[in-house]
């Protein structure tokens, strides 16, 4: 005798969606900041010693981007087609 309730989710990535943003647009994020990351640790190697604990630093921090840009642009896909099946049954009168 429960009562169901059907999970929404969280409204960021519709939000996102709503911007244009898309799937496609973080994946290459993500591959930029691949390729950022791998450019600041090789910059790191040919700063003085003094500073170049800095620059591993900002480097490690940068490459912790890629996978999160990765799965927000994941959710982005996987809610996509939910979202343009939804205003089709709309549009349509489905329910």
């Amino acid at each position: 005798m429960g009562v169901t309730t059907r999970r929404h989710g969280s409204p960021v990535p519709r939000l996102l969606l709503r911007t244009g943003l898309r799937g496609g647009h973080l994946y290459t994020l993500s591959g930029a900041a691949v390729g950022l990351c791998i450019a600041l640790w090789l910059r790191a190697k040919t700063v003085d010693q003094d500073e170049r604990g800095n620059a591993e630093r900002r480097a490690l921090f940068v490459g912790l981007w890629p996978p999160t840009l990765w799965l927000i642009g994941d959710t982005l896909e996987r809610i996509r087609p939910t979202e343009t099946r939804t205003k089709r049954r709309r549009r349509h009168g489905g329910a």
